[in-house]
């Protein structure tokens, strides 16, 4: 039996790496790739795939969106699910869900296998429908893990010429927006990452981390000043000297994290 397979994943990296993986199955075929959720849904209900291999975290509809919406269309594609995300304390954590797997970024090929033949099982059950309505119905409490796994020591895997790097999220400096991806300071080093600050804020550590504006999160250890700007408002200046705009709606944040003592420009 062959399984007809779509991966979904808004980096390139991930979805070449994935499909260079499956092309060493002979009883797997991939019929086609998606880089968005609405994508997902749309080539869903064209290729009628078996199973998708779908990311969580995906800017503006993400994996849960997915499954949702799947779920939501009584009529509809009813594909198998397996969740890959590149935070690994989420994948453990959740599961215990509808979803066939939860594969964690770089995908190993032997886990991967393991997957497979998790997923032909479930296609001789046809337990397809079933799987979904049950995935459906724990969404709630697998979007409530995805924003409680805050502790120290949760990574991320990013890429970075042409290889896989494990990051340490608690021992970032700072991250910003750059159109559709964040960048990630680290020390000397910096990591472009194909995400948004939205998707990145609820892994980080809100003790450690404060959003200051829109396009900028940074850590509080990192902070060397803040300082309040002649016109108004603020500027942060990190410990390596850069400066960063304060946004409007965030005073209050740099107010009560500075307990009032704000040093002037």
């Amino acid at each position: 039996m062959t399984v007809r397979l779509l991966i979904c994943d808004d980096e390139p990296l991930a979805t070449d790496r994935l499909s260079a993986l499956l092309d060493r199955r002979e009883d797997v075929e991939v019929v086609g790739v998606a880089r968005s959720g609405a994508e997902a849904l749309q080539r869903i209900d064209e290729l009628h795939p078996d199973a998708v291999l779908l990311d969580v975290e995906m800017p503006e509809l993400d994996g849960f969106d997915v499954v949702e919406a799947l779920a939501a269309e009584a009529d509809g594609a009813t594909p198998l699910i397996i969740f890959v995300t590149a935070y690994p304390q989420f994948a453990t954590n959740a599961f215990d869900s509808g979803a066939i797997d939860f594969l964690t970024k770089p995908v190993r090929y032997s886990r991967l296998e393991k997957s497979i033949d998790r997923l032909q099982r479930a296609i001789d059950d046809r337990s397809a429908r079933r799987r979904l309505d049950e995935l459906s119905q724990q969404l709630d409490q697998l979007r409530s893990d995805r924003q409680s796994g805050r502790g120290e020591g949760k990574r991320l895997w990013v890429s970075r010429r042409g290889e896989m790097v494990s990051i340490a999220l608690d021992k970032l400096d700072r991250i910003s927006a750059e159109g559709e991806y964040v960048r990630l300071y680290q020390g000397d080093r910096t990591y472009l990452h194909r995400s948004s600050i939205i998707a990145i804020l609820p892994h980080l550590d809100q003790s450690r981390f404060v959003r200051i504006h829109r396009s900028h999160i940074v850590s509080l250890e990192s902070i060397a000043a803040i300082r309040r700007r002649p016109a108004g408002g603020y500027r942060i200046v990190t410990a390596v000297g850069d400066t960063l705009p304060v946004g409007r709606t965030y005073h209050a944040v740099v107010r009560s994290v500075l307990g009032g003592q704000v040093e002037a420009e």
